[in-house]
Formats: structure tokens, C-alpha cells, sequence
């Protein structure tokens, strides 16, 4: 099964194929004011062309109005700045979008 785990102190996500890692990715995280939630949670939607500040992939998770999505700032990527969410390059939650599903695990530490 797969899952992701998300790191905020190192702004990364990693893709899992059980113990397998697939895939790493870097991300922008939370800034102080408003950091991302750590915990374990799924992913509950999927949204292809969201707008906006999303970019292309919108992937919300069980946590109400967080998710994992593209975004039109891509020099934001490495930086705790978002309200939260966890940003990705588009070309990158493109990618995990096509692979995952509703219901896959997120586990988000620090």
C-alpha cells in the first residue's frame, strides 16, 4: 500500500510502496503563524485544476481545508510560507496525482 510521509523540518514528501521508498519531492510548508498540522491523515479529495494559488493538483486531506497542491509560485518551494498546506511544483503533484488515491495515508512530522 502506499503512503506519504511528509517531513516540515526538512520541507520534504516522500512517496512509499509499502517500505519502498518511490519517490522524494521538495515542498514549501507552513510558515510560523500558520504552520502545517503534523498527524496522520488521508488523502479525502482530488481535484484537477483547482486555480488560483493551487496550480494544476489539489490533493485535500482529511483535514479540512488542507491539502497538498501545485502552486504559480514555484521560487516558494523550500520555504515554510504557505497558510499551512504543502505546496508542491506542479510538474511534481502532477505526478503524485496520477499515482495516489483517495484514502492513502499521510503522515506528517516534523
Amino acid at each position: 500500500m502506499e503512503a506519504i510521509v511528509i517531513s516540515t523540518s526538512r520541507r520534504q514528501l516522500e512517496l512509499f510502496d509499502g517500505q519502498r521508498l518511490i519517490r522524494r519531492y521538495p515542498i514549501a510548508v507552513g510558515k510560523a503563524q500558520t504552520p502545517t498540522p503534523h498527524g496522520r491523515f488521508t488523502i479525502a479529495t482530488k481535484t484537477m485544476h483547482p486555480g488560483g494559488v493551487f496550480g494544476s493538483r489539489w490533493l485535500g486531506l482529511s483535514l479540512p481545508r488542507y491539502g497538498i497542491h501545485g502552486t504559480n509560485q514555484p521560487d516558494s518551494i523550500g520555504q515554510a510560507i504557505s497558510k499551512g498546506c504543502i505546496r508542491m511544483h506542479n510538474r511534481d503533484v502532477e505526478q503524485l496525482y496520477e499515482r495516489v488515491k483517495a484514502g492513502t495515508p499521510v503522515f506528517i512530522r516534523g
